[in-house]
């Protein structure tokens, strides 16, 4: 019989980069995870702003960030402007507000058109693993302690586990769909 530990491992890897993905759209409420991927320039090198400051939101159209150190508002500021995010950050004193505006109905649906091509990455992984695995469990063809039932048998598992999985995607699919949609 084959084991399933590394096929286990491999999809986690795959499960935890499609949620990090997922996270990242942007459904029009505020979210600390919309600044992930902001890096600021600050002691000699770039590093995350949650490093730098507590985020907070306050309300679901309104992201606050506090630094710690207030001589780094205005890389923290640039930092934000320039990551592509569509958001403008305002300091005020020794924090900065950010407004999360309301997506329009043409942003809504880019957004949805971004969710699909993030999941049909995810399935594209999917499917290379599933390949992957098919190939290591039938290379067990010929050795003495595995049968034809047994290779037929991690087969049919295999596949099960994969269209288990694949039926995941599709509920965050739609999920994440009606969360972008929602006005």
């Amino acid at each position: 019989m084959y084991s399933f530990d590394s096929f286990q491992a491999k999809l986690t890897q795959i499960k935890v980069h499609l949620d990090k993905e997922l996270a990242s759209l942007r459904t029009g409420r505020a979210h600390v995870s919309l600044l992930d991927a902001v890096n600021v320039e600050a002691y000699g090198s770039y590093m995350k702003l949650r490093e730098l400051a507590n985020l907070s939101t306050p309300d679901a159209t309104l992201l606050v960030v506090e630094p710690w150190d207030k001589s780094l508002l205005s890389a923290i500021e640039k930092a934000i402007a320039s990551a592509g995010l569509n958001l403008n950050p305002v300091v005020q004193d020794s924090l900065i507000r950010i407004a999360v505006p309301p997506l329009t109905e043409e942003r809504r649906q880019q957004m949805v058109k971004l969710l699909h091509q993030k999941v049909e990455s995810a399935k594209v992984m999917l499917r290379n693993l599933r390949n992957e695995t098919k190939k290591e469990i039938e290379a067990q063809k010929g050795e003495s302690d595995i049968s034809e039932d047994d290779i037929t048998t991690d087969l049919k598992m295999l596949e099960q586990k994969v269209k288990a999985i694949l039926d995941e995607f599709e509920q965050l699919t739609k999920q994440k769909e009606t969360e972008l949609l929602k006005v």
